[in-house]
């Protein structure tokens, strides 16, 4: 009961609040082009309907959802908006897809996904459709992760009996891994399971290199011992406020800016990756690196 006037106050709120938005100049109106986008995609699961859409699950597209997501994200790099757009649309079609296959399952549609993303946008808006405060952009991520804990109080309140969920269980497994070590030690630390201060953390860092040194190089313990070394540091890029997974991009996508200039050197020299020694590799990878410091 108490749920459903919830849900039902939720749903007045939410009301409420949109009869304002749409009061407002400029605020978005009908968007006939989605219902039109939602039929389409239910017309190509229908029996006599694309049979490669047809054979489709939950399971089997799962990496498109991502790869896809991960396409939206290069196409933000390239400050592409015509390619944003696309792939924009790309990801909104693999959310249609699973929604319709939740509709021929009975189990959900697209109208619950929506619904659920409109009652979950004005919960953890309090300081926008609620009696919150938040003035700046971290206050507003603490009263979000304030919100976030008080569901998960919630639910674990309206069933007692069953398992409580851990506090690192919400964490995707399919996240990358780099990824996945940023979230989990956040919020293992949120939870007071910390280092005293950043030095105390280059001091696990030096802990965890002396381990290493001391397995074979190659064995699966020295592979174990890789990977907390790995974590050690991605603790210190939180404590100093940088994004791991950015940072670890930004190194990428910098290797690739020299590496083609390397190869561009090479064919100006009229000669093959194949056949150059790494010595001189390494004397046109430092001259491409001092041309850029001199472009700075």
């Amino acid at each position: 009961m108490a749920e459903a006037n919830a849900k039902t106050g939720l749903d007045e709120l939410a009301a409420e609040v949109d009869a304002g938005t749409l009061a407002r100049e400029g605020a978005p109106g009908a968007h006939p082009g989605f219902d039109r986008l939602v039929r389409i995609i239910w017309r190509l699961r229908q029996p006599d309907g694309c049979p490669w859409d047809r054979a489709q699950t939950h399971a089997s597209i799962r990496k498109n959802m991502i790869e896809e997501a991960y396409e939206a994200a290069d196409a933000i790099d390239e400050e592409s908006d015509t390619h944003l757009a696309e792939e924009l649309g790309d990801v909104l079609m693999q959310v249609l897809l699973h929604a319709q296959m939740g509709a021929d399952e009975g189990s959900f549609t697209i109208d619950d996904v929506i619904g659920g993303l409109n009652e979950k946008l004005l919960r953890r808006h309090p300081h926008v459709f609620g009696e919150g405060a938040a003035r700046t952009e971290r206050e507003a991520l603490a009263s979000w992760e304030a919100v976030k804990d008080l569901e998960r109080e919630a639910a674990s309140a309206a069933e007692p009996e069953a398992k409580k969920p851990g506090l690192l269980d919400s964490v995707p497994h399919s996240f990358p891994s780099l990824m996945q070590c940023q979230k989990i030690s956040k919020r293992a630390a949120r939870a007071g399971f910390d280092w005293p201060s950043v030095a105390a953390v280059w001091e696990k860092v030096a802990e965890e290199k002396a381990e290493l040194d001391a397995e074979e190089p190659g064995s699966e313990a020295w592979a174990d011992e890789f990977g907390d070394l790995l974590f050690s540091l991605v603790n210190v890029a939180r404590w100093e406020g940088v994004d791991a997974e950015g940072a670890l991009e930004r190194a990428n996508a910098k290797f690739r800016r020299r590496w083609a200039s390397l190869e561009a050197k090479l064919v100006e020299e009229g000669l093959e990756l194949a056949d150059v020694s790494t010595a001189r590799l390494n004397e046109i990878w430092d001259s491409v690196k001092d041309h850029e410091v001199e472009l700075r």
